[in-house]
């Protein structure tokens, strides 16, 4: 006998995304304003929603930002480190990574780097918002000292090299190539920025 399909389903379907398309829009608002800029009206005026109706899938604005930061560790991991792990481990898999880190900064579409605004917005600010940020951003140090350790072991970088401290450094660079791209211009910071990351990689490189 073949089961009678749920109402439940359609209407759960429904509702996933009619929030995933308010997260959608929460997130490029908040590239471009910042999460502190990003409001429950805002929101709904944006998406042809009432307040109440955001309310239903955001029982408050702070839950609105914390969804919208994940929502931005989850793009960013999608666009980042998985294409990256294609790659063999080792130094190809680190290059992969700095040049789709280097493709995050171009932005064109969404108005900015939702992390960069953050980290300033919070850096002082103790809550929920800081935390989530700091676990993101620890996250992500942790998975880069991975890659450089993989490196390590193939005889790739030197046996010496402290992992944190490469990834602390390819952040720099990472963070100058932000700053540069919309000041001065993005494919002359991504083209300086490549240069001082090959130079990281020739300063850890194994004696010979």
């Amino acid at each position: 006998m073949t089961r009678k399909p749920s109402a439940a389903g359609p209407a759960s379907a429904k509702g996933a995304a009619t929030r995933e398309a308010i997260l959608a829009r929460s997130y490029a608002l908040a590239c471009r304003n910042g999460l502190e800029g990003l409001t429950i009206g805002l929101v709904a005026e944006q998406v042809g929603m009432s307040k109440s109706g955001v309310f239903a899938h955001f029982g408050s604005r702070e839950d609105l930002q914390l969804s919208t930061l994940d929502l931005a560790g989850e793009l960013f991991a999608r666009d980042v480190l998985q294409p990256a792990l294609e790659a063999r481990r080792g130094l190809p898999r680190l290059r992969a990574i700095f040049a789709n880190w280097a493709g995050w900064v171009r932005h064109e579409k969404d108005g900015g780097c939702l992390f960069l605004a953050a980290a300033s917005e919070y850096d002082d600010r103790p809550g929920p918002i800081r935390d989530r940020l700091l676990a993101l951003e620890a996250a992500w140090r942790e998975q880069l000292a991975r890659a450089v350790q993989q490196a390590i072991d193939a005889g790739e970088l030197d046996a010496s090299t402290d992992p944190a401290q490469f990834a602390f450094e390819m952040y720099a660079i990472a963070l100058a190539i932000h700053h540069d791209a919309g000041l001065t211009g993005y494919v002359g910071a991504v083209a300086r920025g490549q240069r001082a990351f090959e130079r990281l990689i020739r300063g850890y490189a194994p004696a010979r």
